[in-house]
């Protein structure tokens, strides 16, 4: 045998080797984190998925828990091969979410995602979550009829407390933005849900009338949530300890505002491991133990695989009312 037919099968024996030692591997570590592989398709149906896509922001919020360490973003192509593929395994609503996901391209890389799955893979559900700041009405004009849902946080209804959090640009007014993004909703039919983080700043706070006039489909309130490399610990972009509340003060923020028929608590128990979160690379982040452990890539080792490194509690996610009416189809709402 001839040196140039040698190195070509040395080649290929040691690739042969990498990826049985590689599958060997992952088999350990799935049989040690409490999953075995089966037959019959994924452990977990990804019925909702949080896609955060982006990690940029052009807010600075103290407490955020999935801050901007890379500003990677997958090409578009890309990113729709992955949202095939949940779609394939059985994802009914998609969530986009960031960072601040009109940051890319001014909102057209979002639209094009959002009409994507509406259109093309014909998701029941297709939702964000933004800040509202950077949201103009074309965006409505152009993709409104494809969105099921837009979700804007809004952690106080007092500018001061606002600017204390870091939910705010410059002297721009985060409310006024609130309100003329509910109005765009109601335009252009589309459900407008509003996300609050109760920490130290907001806890003392009645918002019940201001939620009530606005008339969100929903109203999410979460308490402040320490996620170990995000928000806390040494390599931390945020320093939330200062933010946290107690869970007996989370509940009487709720009990204050128990006449609101919208509002849906959550809790850090429930929100810890009750969500499917596909970070920037399409990998599932597991956060049951305090900090963001990844899978591998759904574009490397499909979903089946990836999702049992996601830590996520499916009857948790049901309990918190994670599967509700969340396609506006069927909302029977008066625009």
């Amino acid at each position: 045998m001839t040196m140039a037919a040698v190195f070509p099968l040395a080649s290929t024996m040691l690739l042969h080797m990498f990826t049985t030692i590689m599958s060997i591997f992952w088999s350990l570590v799935s049989t040690l984190r409490g999953w075995k592989p089966t037959e019959n398709g994924p452990a977990t149906t990804p019925t909702s998925v949080n896609y955060h896509f982006t990690r940029k922001c052009n807010y600075k919020c103290g407490f955020c828990f999935h801050t901007a360490k890379t500003s990677f973003v997958l090409p578009l192509e890309e990113a729709k091969k992955g949202l095939k593929l949940l779609a394939d395994a059985g994802m009914e609503k998609i969530n986009f979410s960031g960072g601040e996901p009109f940051l890319e391209e001014k909102g057209d890389f979002l639209g094009k995602m959002v009409k994507f799955c509406k259109v093309d893979l014909r998701l029941p559900s297709v939702s964000i979550v933004s800040n509202g700041s950077l949201i103009k009405e074309n965006w409505f004009q152009k993709y409104g009829e494809h969105l099921d849902i837009l979700a804007i946080s809004c952690d106080s209804f007092e500018e001061e407390t606002n600017q204390l959090i870091g939910r705010t640009q410059g002297r721009k007014s985060h409310l006024d933005n609130l309100y003329r993004v509910r109005d765009w909703c109601r335009r252009y039919k589309v459900a407008f849900k509003i996300n609050s983080v109760i920490n130290t700043f907001n806890v003392d706070e009645d918002m019940a009338q201001q939620i009530t006039d606005l008339n969100p489909v929903r109203w999410k309130v979460f308490q402040c949530l320490l996620i170990f490399g995000e928000n806390a610990g040494e390599e931390a972009l945020r320093e939330a300890e200062r933010f946290v509340i107690s869970p007996e003060q989370f509940q009487d923020f709720l009990d204050r505002h128990s006449s609101v028929t919208c509002l849906v608590p959550e809790s850090n128990q429930k929100m810890r491991d009750s969500y499917l979160i596909l970070d920037e690379y399409m990998r599932f982040l597991d956060c049951t133990q305090g900090r963001k452990d990844p899978s591998r890539s759904i574009l490397d080792v499909g979903v089946r695989e990836a999702i049992c490194f996601s830590g996520f509690d499916e009857k948790m996610f049901l309990k918190r009312g994670g599967k509700y009416v969340w396609s506006k189809a069927d909302m029977k709402l008066e625009w």
